[in-house]
């Protein structure tokens, strides 16, 4: 027996396909928001708060300076 539907056998694999995507993509956004509440936990230590400054947004104590050491692999390289 034959039943023809509105949907055909490729657009069922596409659709498949794209079911599979979006597991993917749940699976990696779970992770994700793993990693972030560890991130927030961590950050309730007033130490760890201060380590988070220096370290992303190069911020320093008084009297006190930073100096950024970039190596040559380091930079993103602009197209010219």
């Amino acid at each position: 027996m034959l039943f023809l539907d509105n949907y055909s056998y490729l657009d069922h694999r596409l659709l498949n396909k794209e079911i599979d995507e979006l597991e993917d993509n749940k699976t990696y956004y779970q992770e994700e928001i793993k990693k972030d509440k560890s991130q927030i936990k961590k950050l309730k230590n007033p130490a760890q708060i201060e380590k988070y400054a220096r370290e992303k947004y190069y911020m320093k104590r008084e009297n006190e300076d930073i100096y950024i050491v970039e190596f040559e692999g380091d930079t993103i390289e602009q197209a010219q």
